[in-house]
């Protein structure tokens, strides 16, 4: 057997195929490299869009708020003295439907009226304590806010202690023709006060339930009418 002393011997290649591992390890350690988030362009970028987005939200409210007006004299007159024109509304409604032998579907308005009018009450009530003022008329003088003062019982469209007691006493169809009186000269007084806070409320807010309040006692007047004159 021989042996050519003349042949190279062969390559070692490990260390070879080492370092291009080694290089390649380094290469993906660099890419792979996270910064801290206030290095990172993109964290910075999230947060200024962030923090503007949270500016122009609270600008936006306070602009809000500003651009809401005061309550003015409308506004809380309003209130006060149509709280105290719907307790008599209530109270005359809740009398008519104890009277017997009455029409059934007056009967059914009355507590249409007396219902909802004490929802309207409660409504008043929050909207000045909002507003920070009483939740009544304190100096018992009325409608000065509409430039026409008078007692605070001698409001236009509230029954007389006479017509009260009247209908307390009344039953059937004399009952029926009382009520349906009395409220329609009620509900009409109350549709002059609401249609001046339409005009002169300084809030939406007011003006906005003082016009639902026209519309709601308008269908009621007529609804009433045509029920008696069918008789």
């Amino acid at each position: 057997m021989t042996v050519d002393i003349d042949q190279p011997p062969p390559a070692d290649t490990s260390s070879a195929a080492g370092d291009a591992g080694s290089g390649d390890a380094g290469a993906v350690a660099e890419d792979d490299i996270v910064l801290p988030w206030w290095q990172n362009p993109i964290n910075l970028i999230l947060l200024l869009v962030g923090i503007l987005a949270l500016a122009g939200g609270a600008g936006f409210v306070i602009g809000e708020r500003n651009a809401t007006p005061d309550p003015n004299a409308t506004d809380i007159g309003f209130l006060q003295d149509m709280r105290t024109h719907h307790e008599q509304a209530v109270g005359m409604s809740l009398a008519y439907m104890l009277r017997p032998d009455i029409d059934g579907v007056l009967q059914t308005i009355a507590n249409e009226i007396a219902v909802s009018q004490s929802v309207d009450s409660g409504r008043m009530i929050q909207l000045l304590r909002e507003y920070g003022k009483p939740e009544a008329n304190e100096s018992g003088i009325a409608m000065s806010w509409m430039n026409q003062a008078v007692p605070e019982d001698q409001m236009p469209g509230l029954a007389s202690d006479s017509d009260l007691n009247k209908l307390a006493n009344a039953k059937g169809a004399a009952a029926d023709t009382l009520f349906v009186n009395l409220m329609v000269v009620h509900h009409q007084a109350g549709i002059v006060m609401a249609q001046y806070a339409v005009e002169h409320a300084a809030t939406s807010e007011v003006r906005d339930f003082a016009k639902s309040m026209v519309s709601s006692e308008q269908e009621e007047i007529v609804e009433m009418q045509n029920i008696l004159n069918s008789k």
